[in-house]
């Protein structure tokens, strides 16, 4: 029996099924796992998506034609069984599964394990091939609860904010900016949000995700300015956007931050661990719970990943993917090259 998914110029596709997973070139039929742009681009015919997810794909491809379906319900193309489950990585983002003449491959997207406020946990898929990303793919990489990185971030905003200096969080605008929010204190003073945040956090709370209270920062005065915290993507860096900050203390959120020398290229101030993806164990524990013979490894540390899991009995391989990093995909270049280099 031949594979029933492989690596096609356009990405990621079901051969038995005709369609693409998360592919980077135009196709006629996609399923996508979630809106990262490097997962969901425009231009294809048709999506499917978690029925979560759809709000979101439309944010931010505009007008597509999407359907949704809810986590765990089936849709039969070209006989190949078709099932969304929950990846815990960002609102709406899914494991696809497929089930063709008895056997079962899962596709994972990009995913974690710790469950967060902001979207459905991980649910680990039982299956014959398991396909998973690999990220943060190297033993070196075991993230802290995520409640120990929000007490971090409260602790540090509430002495800028007695200081009457501003705080400011680089990060990515679609999952971490929204997770960030859900474990902050908004006693400590206003919460301002970046124009590139700003519009998911509406769709996450129309989605019925609880996010404390923001604001823009044209409706925040220069003095409560002092005391609040603003959320803004990394491309805003040094952008004439950050003047009317003054004095501001800044930090960036990403599992990057575990890395020797990545807080010092970034030149901010802190360095906040928190990941949208799993950790080393935590990949682990995903693949051991699907309980899948063979495993096929995408985007991240694949080699000593492929390795390792041959060491422990697993039939593993790597697919060649183009998916990039959502933690870097905003100007985080200097911190990827870093890690190549490391």
């Amino acid at each position: 029996m031949g594979d029933m998914v492989v690596v096609r110029k356009e990405g990621l596709y079901c051969v038995p099924g005709q369609f693409y997973i998360d592919p980077w070139r135009p196709v006629d039929r996609a399923v996508i796992t979630h809106a990262h742009g490097d997962h969901a681009r425009v231009g294809h015919g048709h999506y499917l998506s978690s029925a979560s997810g759809v709000n979101i794909l439309k944010s931010r491809l505009g007008d597509i034609h999407i359907d949704g379906i809810e986590y765990g319900d089936t849709v039969v193309h070209n006989g190949v069984t078709v099932s969304l489950h929950p990846a815990g990585h960002v609102l709406g983002s899914a494991q696809v599964r497929m089930e063709h003449k008895g056997e079962v491959w899962v596709a994972s997207g990009d995913y974690k394990v710790e469950p967060d406020r902001t979207c459905a946990p991980f649910e680990p898929v039982r299956c014959d091939t398991f396909i998973t990303e690999s990220t943060f793919g190297l033993p070196i990489y075991r993230w802290q609860p995520q409640q120990d990185i929000f007490d971090d971030i409260n602790l540090w905003w509430r002495k800028n904010a007695e200081e009457g200096r501003c705080s400011v969080v680089f990060a990515y605008a679609f999952g971490k900016a929204q997770r960030i929010l859900s474990g902050l204190d908004p006693g400590i003073g206003p919460i301002v949000c970046h124009g590139a945040a700003e519009p998911l956090n509406k769709v996450y709370r129309a989605g019925g995700v609880d996010l404390p209270p923001t604001a823009m920062v044209t409706d925040v005065d220069k003095q409560a300015l002092r005391r609040a915290i603003v959320i803004a993507p990394p491309s805003a860096a040094g952008s004439p956007w950050m003047k009317r900050f003054g004095d501001y203390s800044d930090a960036f959120a990403s599992g990057w931050m575990q890395l020797r020398g990545a807080r010092r290229r970034r030149g901010v101030d802190r360095g906040f661990i928190l990941s949208d993806h799993a950790d080393w164990p935590g990949l682990m524990t995903a693949v051991r719970a699907t309980e899948a013979e063979r495993v096929i490894v995408t985007h991240g540390s694949i080699s000593v990943m492929v390795r390792w899991l041959c060491q422990q009995g697993l039939d593993a391989a790597g697919f060649d993917t183009e998916y990039g990093d959502d933690e870097a995909e905003e100007t985080a270049t200097t911190v990827i090259a870093g890690v190549e280099n490391a």
